[in-house]
This record gives structure tokens, sequence and C-alpha cells, in this order.
């Protein structure tokens, strides 16, 4: 059984400064908020016995993760395919506008290309497939929580976009 755990509220104070331009966004942390939520999804019981947490490389996951194994004392695995949607899939910066004109696409096409188009982004299909090829790898454990964001959340559950800190169940 896997638990998604969408990473908590991020601190994006200092975004578009020197040290968090582009893909330098990715370098934000959790705000106090973002910590307490976590804190307060580790004492979920369903979480309780957890053998492995996995988690994206984006530091608001990574400090998800952090505070869930030192709740729930489980190892932390970091794997570079649960990173969020890509505005641009072919791993380009993108500016502030294209990123949000890209995601808008993607909003009102939920997720699919428009009939003969090929966009810059990330479709739905091509996001779910890159993460359960990497859930694939951990099946074998009987609980793993995967510490992560929403749209790729939503994305392999078919749930809707979660809260910060809120859990979604997927069973193979």
């Amino acid at each position: 059984m896997f638990y998604f755990i969408r990473h908590g509220k991020t601190d994006y104070s200092q975004q578009n400064t020197k040290f968090y331009t582009g893909f330098g966004v990715h370098l934000s942390p959790l705000s106090q908020k973002g910590i307490q939520q976590i804190q307060a999804a580790a004492g979920d019981p369903r979480l309780k016995g957890t053998n492995l947490i996995l988690c994206s490389p984006y530091t608001r996951a990574l400090q998800t993760a952090a505070i869930l194994s030192r709740k729930l004392d489980a190892e932390i695995a970091v794997e570079t395919d649960l990173h969020e949607w890509l505005a641009d899939r072919r791993y380009r910066y993108t500016d502030d506008q294209t990123a949000e004109t890209c995601y808008q696409e993607y909003m009102d096409n939920d997720g699919l290309y428009p009939a003969g188009t090929d966009p810059i982004w990330e479709n739905a299909e091509m996001m779910r497939s890159r993460v359960l090829s990497v859930l694939e790898k951990y099946r074998r454990y009987p609980k793993v929580i995967v510490a992560g964001h929403g749209m790729m959340i939503q994305a392999v559950t078919g749930s809707r976009h979660p809260k910060n800190g809120e859990i979604i169940a997927f069973d193979w």
C-alpha cells in the first residue's frame, strides 16, 4: 500500500531572488504552517508501521519526508522522478509567464493534449507513467509513504488535487 502525502505549505517568499530563480524555486522550504501540517499528518494512524518513505528531490518534499521519518522511524529514499509536473518536459527553464500559460493549458484540458497538438508541458499520463515506474521498484514493501506534489498525486491516484499535508491512499 502506498500513502501519498502532499508536502506542507511552502515558503516562496524568496522566489525570484538570486538564489530562487528558475528551477531554484524548488529550493524553497516549508513555511512554519507547512511544518505544523506535516507534524499533524505524521500522527495519522494509517502511517503507523511505515516501511519506507519515498520523496521528490525538491526541498519542500525532502523536508516533509524528514519530519515524517523522525516521527515514524522510517528510512527515506529520494527518487528524482517523483518531481512535480513539468511546464517544459524537456527539462528546460521556462520563465514564470510561460510556466503559468502552460499550467493554464494543462488545467483547461484536464491534463490532456488538445487533439493534433504537442505542447511542451508534461501531460497527466506522462506524469502518471513516470511516477508508477518509480513505485514499481517498491511494491514489495507493505507500507510506503510517498512525499510529493499535488499534481503528481492527482495524476497517479485520480483524486482531486490534495491539500497541503493531505494523505491519499493508493493500492496498486
